[in-house]
C-alpha cells in the first residue's frame, strides 16, 4: 500500500522535501513582507488573512450535456478570488494567503497551480507552495461523466491539498499532520444508526477493481502555519468526504462524526489545531444541512450561505477568528468549477 505525501513509501516524500526547502528558502524574507507604508514612513502590518476553499475538480468542469470543459489554473483563480466587496476581477483583489483545495491530481498539478498563482500576483515561482495528502495517487474510475475520455482521464487521480503564501506564512516540517482517512458505509452494509460505519481505506475500500483506489480522494491533511509579521499561529485542514456521506454520515468505525455529520479530525491534526490561534477547515462534505455550529466545540463557526454544487450546499468553511462581513455570503458565484468557492477574510 502507498504512503501519504508527508510520509510515503518508507520515508519522506518528494513533496515533504519541497516543503522543507520552501520553509528554509523563504525564511530570510523580511518580517514586513505583508506591510504597507503609512504617512509618517512607518510600516503598517496587513492584519487580514485571506482564505479560500474550493473543490477544483481537477480543473475539469462537467457540463449538463455530458461534455466536459478543461479550465486553466489562471482562469479558475480569476473566477474565484475576490476583493473586499466580494467581486472578482477587480484591482482590489489581493493575493490570498491560504487556498484549501480538494480534487487535485497530486503534487505536480498542485505545484503548477501554486506557480500560476504566484505569477498572477507578480511573484517568483515557488512563492506559493503546496502540500497534498498523496503525492501521486493511483488512478480510479472510468469516464468520470465526460463524453471526451481524455478529459475524464484528467479526473482519475484525486487528492486534497493546501496552497500557502510563503511571503506571509512560514511552515515548519514538523507542523504537517499525517493523512487521516474519512469514514464511510460500504455498499451492502446496514447503517444501523452508524454501527455499520468504518474507515474508508483498505481492507474496507471498494470491491470493484476500477474503484480500488477511490478511497485516496478522501484522505485528509492539515498543517499549522505561522504568520511572519506577528507570529500568530494558523491551523488549516482540507477534507473531501465520500458520496455515501450524503445519506449515511460516517466518520470511522461505528462513528457518525461530529454532530452526526461524518466530519472528524485526525489525532495529529487535532494536536496542531489545539496549538493554533486561528483555525480554518475546508470541506467538500457531500452532505447537505451541516449546521454552522458543528465545530463550535473547537471554537469554529461555519461561513457560506448559498448552494455550492448545483442546488445543494455540500461545501463548508469553518473558521475560528474574526471574519469580516461578506456582501455575497462568503460564496463566489462565478467560480469555474463544479463547486462554488467559499472564502473568509480574517482580521487578526
Amino acid at each position: 500500500m502507498g504512503g501519504s505525501a508527508v510520509a510515503t513509501k518508507g520515508g519522506l516524500s518528494r513533496l515533504m522535501a519541497g516543503v522543507v526547502l520552501a520553509a528554509t528558502a523563504f525564511a530570510p524574507l523580511p518580517a514586513v513582507a505583508g506591510a504597507t507604508g503609512t504617512a509618517d514612513g512607518a510600516l503598517a502590518v496587513d492584519r487580514t488573512l485571506r482564505v479560500y476553499n474550493n473543490n477544483i475538480e481537477n480543473l475539469v468542469v462537467n457540463n449538463a450535456d455530458g461534455t466536459c470543459t478543461r479550465i486553466s489554473g489562471p482562469d479558475h483563480l480569476t473566477s474565484m478570488l475576490v476583493d473586499a466587496d466580494g467581486r472578482t476581477g477587480t484591482a482590489g483583489v489581493q493575493a490570498p494567503d491560504l487556498l484549501i483545495v480538494q480534487q487535485v491530481r497530486g503534487t505536480g498539478q498542485a505545484q503548477a497551480y501554486a506557480d500560476q498563482l504566484s505569477a498572477k500576483f507578480g511573484y517568483a515561482a515557488g512563492t506559493y507552495r503546496a502540500i497534498v495528502a498523496w503525492d501521486d495517487p493511483e488512478e480510479w474510475g472510468s469516464t468520470h461523466r465526460c463524453s471526451d475520455q481524455s478529459l475524464g482521464n484528467l479526473k482519475k487521480r484525486q487528492t486534497n491539498g493546501i496552497v500557502y503564501n510563503t511571503r506571509r506564512l512560514s511552515l515548519a516540517s514538523g507542523d504537517i499532520s499525517k493523512y487521516w482517512s474519512a469514514g464511510w458505509l460500504k455498499p451492502g452494509t446496514a447503517y444501523d444508526g452508524g454501527a455499520g460505519c468504518t474507515l474508508y481505506k483498505p481492507p474496507n475500500n471498494d470491491d470493484a477493481s476500477v474503484n480500488e483506489w477511490k478511497w485516496k480522494r478522501t484522505s485528509a491533511i492539515a498543517a499549522r502555519f505561522t504568520i511572519r509579521e506577528t507570529g500568530t499561529t494558523v491551523f488549516a485542514a482540507t477534507m473531501h468526504l465520500p458520496q455515501e456521506n450524503r445519506s449515511n454520515a460516517c466518520a470511522g468505525d461505528g462513528y457518525t462524526g461530529i454532530g452526526g455529520t461524518g466530519i472528524h479530525l485526525g489525532a495529529d491534526a487535532t494536536s496542531l489545531m489545539n496549538a493554533s490561534t486561528i483555525r480554518v477547515v475546508g470541506i467538500d462534505a457531500n452532505r447537505t444541512g451541516i449546521p454552522a455550529g458543528t465545530l463550535s466545540g473547537h471554537g469554529m463557526t461555519g461561513y457560506g450561505t448559498k448552494a455550492t454544487h448545483g442546488s445543494s450546499k455540500i461545501d463548508y468553511l469553518f473558521v475560528r477568528g474574526t471574519v469580516q462581513p461578506s456582501p455575497v455570503g462568503h460564496t463566489v458565484s462565478g467560480t469555474r468549477s463544479n463547486h462554488l468557492a467559499l472564502y473568509a477574510f480574517i482580521s487578526f
